[in-house]
């Protein structure tokens, strides 16, 4: 049976003991009938209720009959949305006798008209379309629409709600519903007595509201020129709910009307703009404006913009006069016009000149207190202007600039959004022509220094050509270094520190222009790729902003290269070209990086790395691993002179200023080669992985060894890395684990587990020995400081726990290493087996492998507790509770959340008979407010009491302990 209907007929037998006397009523029928259904051994589905539902209610007559009339139609409307549809087209006749008893509206009470609503629109929705032919169908419909206008407001909503929901969903396969005309004829009678009966042509227009539908294209027009009367009665509800339901009608008014009936309508509309200090008229009066535009562009987008700068000049004084939720109901109707009602064709055309003249009239001084929002829409414009924004809106980016440029001015903000969007539309080159820098030296007075707009520069640059970069932008960073030095040699430290910054800057703008350039090939030329990598080299500062733009330009270009993005800045063609271009200098780039990786302290190798990264994903892969070789060499060799660092060498101060060790160094450029290895070299890397694994003296590097493992097992299937690591899984791997469990540094911990969760994912029958052999390991690192160490922890007992899952046998001399009978006896690899494992810990003689043991089993009991069988889950569940009322506080808080895990996951009928068990241990601590016991027992108290019950919580809690209930 559907779980939203069991969901809610278990709602309704949990009310018989309501003292409520209708809720009682519901529950004990409800409970006689399913007794009923038992009795004649029926199938317990939608279909059984309902045809013992039905049964009772014909039986109904003679007095007290009402009662359970009403009764047995509540039930009814709870069953019927999920009986067949073919059953209710059978008993439609039936069904509707039955129900149109209970359509007294002098005499029937709210509760039983609002169940037999629902009862009518769940038959009427289960019929096709020749059964709404019926008259039976028919008027069954018009009652529900005499009910949509009901004095009553419970029944009054429930009819519309039925209403809506059977008109916006015809039946199959019609596409206008055939009670449409029904429903628009009698629509338009409510409206055209709204003069005599203003308050049932509210309600009317409450019911357009929320009907989403294809109205009859016959009564259309009709029906749209009734609702533009409305606003004439000068009755501001009903103006407001007409334009409302206006613009629920216009969703379809574009089938409806051809082109020239749709541009009367919208004249109509737009003639009946109200006073815009009505704000609730207004704002729907704009809402209404800016549908029907958009939909008149989708008829015609070229009729909609001819009068589209009217339009927008009539509703911008409302941005400047209206109240303030006029005033954002205005920005978003000309927000929405100026992106969806302006061709493409008509970009450059005079129309749009127009709406530029508009809106900068809103930069006048009267807007003042509006300025924010004209911000937004004059930033609109350039976004779908792009180019064509130039020269029309260079005019407005020099008011915003000089407004910007202001002292006291209170929207920076918005005024940079501006010019942001400026230069994504224009681009750099012709945003400085508009807006020049003025910052290599100043020769007029009236030539305003904009050093401002270098970070807004930075944050918008996007597709912008790299030869602009080169030819305009590095000289002019040239002649701030230059000024910089000067004014050091002059001892003027404060004018050579602001330099600088301007010099660091206009470098930062190299990332932008690296965005997928189009003039990749021609602009990054030798003498530009060499320039940059001195700089890399003898600049520090420019350093980041140099790598930084490596990346993004050959990340972009890697990705284009090697996807099908029709709609790319580059095609993919050109995208290839300019990978194959720039792997020219890769080899040069990365003797460089390496370099200059090998200079820099730790803190700061973050980009290093992600530049050399780049590089590799771009060269072939014989160059990778001939440098690869390089850099193994390197390394043996730093490893036999290599000493562990001392204590003063491990602070933070000697780690922010002096390089990492050269061993550690050429360690972490072996590891990001990993992915691109062939098999002969990703041996190498994994025999120098062994070595750095057992440096137990050296917590970095073995941490180190563990990661490039890692790496290596993390690679896809087919990869010769993974192959590699595959195939020595069993005779080097795991008996490497195994026997460093030992000489573990607490730094390695994480990598170690991450290590052992990637190895178990795809262990073999014969190497399932692995698990148990491991498995303390992962449990204590529960319980390690470090969070990251801890989630490695839990991911690497998930993933040993789902390999369980999928069967085999372990060998457990090999696990324990014993060659005992007993011990050595093979064991079925199950999850059952694998919680037999985990609970071995209970044993232990520390509070902290107890603990950890308790909290291993919790997480994986979550997350396994589907595909255990119940009684292990019992016999499970009574061990741990023992642990609740045990002395040791970090074992019982471990165990109150084994408790909270049960709660929350195990089925009802299971945790019944143990709560007075479970209840009592939880209120042994319920006055401990160390490590928020307290906290942890009244929440826990609490998951209990929702799921089973206040009164079997209540029960269970002892009477000391009452006051927590």
């Amino acid at each position: 049976m559907d779980t939203k209907l069991e969901h809610q007929l278990q709602k309704l037998r949990e009310q018989n003991g309501s003292k409520t006397p209708h809720q009682h009523q519901h529950a004990a029928m409800l409970l006689a009938v399913e007794e009923t259904i038992k009795e004649q051994q029926a199938t317990v589905d939608p279909s059984s209720y309902f045809a013992a539902l039905l049964t009772l209610m014909e039986q109904q007559s003679g007095p007290g009959s009402k009662a359970l009339s009403g009764t047995i139609i509540y039930l009814l409307s709870v069953i019927l949305p999920f009986v067949s549809h073919s059953i209710l087209r059978a008993k439609f006749t039936t069904m509707m006798a039955v129900l149109s008893q209970s359509l007294d509206l002098e005499s029937a009470d709210v509760a039983l008209l609002r169940s037999v609503i629902a009862c009518l629109e769940a038959v009427l929705l289960a019929q096709d379309a020749s059964s709404w032919r019926q008259p039976i169908a028919q008027g069954t419909f018009r009652s529900l629409l005499q009910l949509s206008t009901d004095s009553k407001p419970k029944i009054r909503k429930r009819a519309q709600e039925a209403v809506s929901s059977l008109l916006s969903r015809p039946p199959p396969p019609t596409v206008v519903h055939p009670a449409a005309g029904i429903a628009s004829r009698f629509v338009l009678d409510m409206l055209g007595n709204a003069k005599s009966d203003t308050q049932a042509a509210m309600y009317t227009l409450q019911l357009i509201k929320q009907t989403e539908m294809l109205w009859p294209a016959d009564d259309f027009g009709e029906l749209c020129a009734s609702l533009m009367q409305l606003p004439r009665l000068n009755t501001p509800y009903v103006s407001t709910l007409s334009f409302q339901a206006l613009e629920t009608v216009f969703s379809s008014a574009s089938e409806a009307l051809n082109e020239e009936q749709f541009r009367d309508l919208l004249v109509s509309v737009i003639d009946l703009k109200p006073n815009v200090n009505d704000s609730a008229v207004s704002e729907a009066w704009l809402n209404i404006a800016q549908k029907g535009y958009i939909a008149y562009a989708s008829i015609s987008a070229e009729a909609c913009f001819q009068s589209l700068p009217d339009l927008i000049d009539l509703i911008l004084p409302d941005i400047e006069l209206g109240k303030q939720s006029t005033r954002d109901a205005a920005t978003r109707c000309v927000w929405a016009l100026l992106r969806e009602c302006i061709p493409t064709s008509k970009l450059g055309s005079e129309g749009v000149q127009a709406i530029i003249g508009t809106l900068a009239g809103g930069l006048s001084y009267r807007y003042r207190e509006s300025w924010a929002l004209v911000f937004l829409l004059i930033a609109a414009l350039f976004q779908r202007l792009g180019k064509f924004a130039h020269p029309s809106m260079d005019a407005i980016v020099k008011e915003v600039a000089n407004m910007r440029m202001e002292p006291e001015f209170q929207f920076k903000d918005e005024a940079d959004a501006v010019l942001g969007a400026a230069i994504r539309a224009v681009g750099p080159q012709v945003f400085l022509e508009v807006l020049p820098l003025n910052l290599a030296g100043v020769q007029h007075s009236d030539d305003v220094g904009r050093a401002w707009l270098l970070p807004l520069m930075k944050s918008h640059i996007r597709n912008a050509p790299l030869g602009y970069f080169v030819s305009t932008m590095l000289p002019l960073a040239d002649k701030l270094s230059s000024q910089s030095q000067q004014f050091v040699s002059q001892g003027r430290e404060i004018e050579a520190k602001v330099y600088t910054a301007l010099n660091q800057q206009v470098w930062a703008l190299l990332s932008g222009f690296c965005n997928v350039p189009a003039d990749i090939i021609e602009s990054f030329t030798p003498a530009f790729a060499e320039r940059l990598a001195n700089d890399m080299l003898e600049v520090p500062m420019t350093r980041a902003a140099i790598c930084n733009g490596l990346q993004t330009l050959l990340t972009a270009v890697h990705a284009l290269a090697h996807t099908e993005a029709a709609d790319g800045p580059i095609t993919q063609q050109q995208a290839l070209a300019a990978e194959q271009h720039l792997a020219r200098f890769a080899p040069d780039y990365l003797a460089q990086l390496f370099n200059v990786f090998a200079l820099s302290p730790g803190a700061a190798r973050g980009y290093l790395m992600g530049t050399i990264t780049a590089f590799l994903a771009v060269i072939t892969a014989d160059e990778v691993n001939a440098t690869f070789v390089k850099v193994c060499t390197m390394l043996d060799q730093a490893l036999k002179t290599h000493k562990p660092p001392t204590a003063a060498e491990l602070t933070e101060r000697y780690l922010e200023a002096h390089p990492p060790p050269t061993a550690h160094t050429m360690t972490d450029l072996a590891i990001v080669m990993a992915p691109y290895l062939d098999a002969e070299r990703a041996q190498m890397l994994v025999r120098a992985a062994f070595v750095l694994a057992g440096q137990s003296e050296d917590a970095m590097l073995q941490k180190k060894g563990y990661k490039a493992l890692s790496r290596l097992a993390e690679q896809p299937a087919e990869s010769p890395a993974r192959q590699l690591i595959e195939s020595a899984m069993s005779e080097q791997l795991i008996p490497m684990l195994v026997d460093s469990a030992e000489s573990v540094a607490v730094g390695s911990r994480r990598d170690r587990l991450v290590l052992m969760a990637l190895l178990s994912r795809n262990l073999t029958d014969g190497q399932l020995h692995f698990i148990p052999a491991m498995l303390s390991e992962a449990i204590v690192g529960t319980k390690e400081p470090n969070e990251r160490a801890r989630n490695a922890a839990f991911e690497t007992l998930l993933v040993m726990g789902q390999r369980m899952s999928q069967g085999g046998t372990i060998n457990m001399a090999a696990a324990t290493g014993d060659a005992d009978a007993e011990m050595a006896a093979e064991q079925p690899a199950t999850l059952e087996e694998f919680f037999k494992m985990s609970a071995a810990g209970l044993a232990a003689q520390t509070p902290h492998m107890i603990s950890a043991t308790i909290a291993a089993i919790s997480r994986i009991l979550f997350e396994f507790h589907e595909q255990l069988e119940e009684q292990f889950i019992v016999e499970l569940m009574g061990t741990i509770l023992m642990f609740v009322v045990h002395n040791n506080r970090e074992v019982a808080k471990a165990s109150l959340g084994f408790v909270k895990v049960i709660a929350v996951v195990l089925p009802k009928e299971v945790l019944l008979p143990h709560l007075p068990e479970i209840v009592p241990s939880i209120c042994k601590w319920s006055h401990e407010y160390k490590n928020r016991m307290r906290l942890r027992c009244r929440h826990i108290l609490d998951r209990l009491a929702r799921r089973l019950g206040l009164d079997a919580v209540a029960e269970a809690t002892p009477e000391e302990h009452a006051k927590l209930i």
